[in-house]
């Protein structure tokens, strides 16, 4: 390798370790009208630099066990594939009927052989045409920058960029067809934090 290429090398390098030496944590605590914690929130810092660092994530599962769907709420980056194993000693039949993805997972027991790919940001909700009871939810985000809080209501966004985002929240108690509520953020190297309020939960 030559002197010039070296020197790029170093360059890169260099770049890399001040990008990373700007990196820090987001605190997020999450209330609901009359201030009390709200746990199992989803929120996730979007931007047009979080857009582009998002990579899809492998080994996802969404499981139903007990006739329900295991976790509740999965979080989902962009182009990331799903499996769905049954674990239950009856069939499910899987299906969304969301925007953000239309798919079926026909009668089966065991795990289909296929994943499920979600290449379209939004909320999907899932059901199971045999257990009406049952509803689940995929969040599928753009960016590899979310949290979901703890029943203290807290959540910790950790290495985000300096930078300025749209801080968005999501809970699985918002009115169906609700925007996704939002306000700005400005991360420093120091990090940053936020207090976010739902108001409109359902009970």
């Amino acid at each position: 390798m030559g002197a010039h290429g070296g020197a790029v090398l170093l360059w890169c390098a260099g770049a890399w370790l001040a990008a990373s030496a700007q990196a820090a944590d987001v605190q997020v605590q999450v209330q609901d009208a009359s201030g009390r914690s709200v746990a199992d929130a989803v929120v996730f810092l979007e931007s047009e630099q979080a857009r582009r660092q998002v990579r899809p994530v492998a080994g996802l599962e969404m499981a139903q066990n007990h006739k329900q769907f295991v976790p509740q709420v999965l979080i989902v980056p962009v182009g990331s594939e799903v499996r769905f194993p049954n674990h239950d000693t009856v069939r499910h039949h899987v299906y969304s009927f969301s925007p953000a993805k239309k798919f079926e997972l026909k009668l089966y027991a065991g795990t289909p052989a296929q994943p499920v790919r979600f290449e379209q940001s939004g909320v999907v909700v899932l059901g199971c045409n045999i257990h009406d009871q049952m509803v689940g939810w995929v969040l599928v985000l753009d960016t590899p920058y979310y949290a979901q809080t703890s029943a203290s209501g807290q959540a910790a966004l950790s290495a985000v960029p300096a930078g300025r985002y749209r801080l968005r929240t999501w809970h699985a108690r918002l009115p169906a067809g609700a925007p996704v509520p939002e306000q700005a953020l400005e991360v420093s190297a120091s990090g940053a934090t936020a207090l976010v309020r739902l108001a409109e939960l359902a009970p």
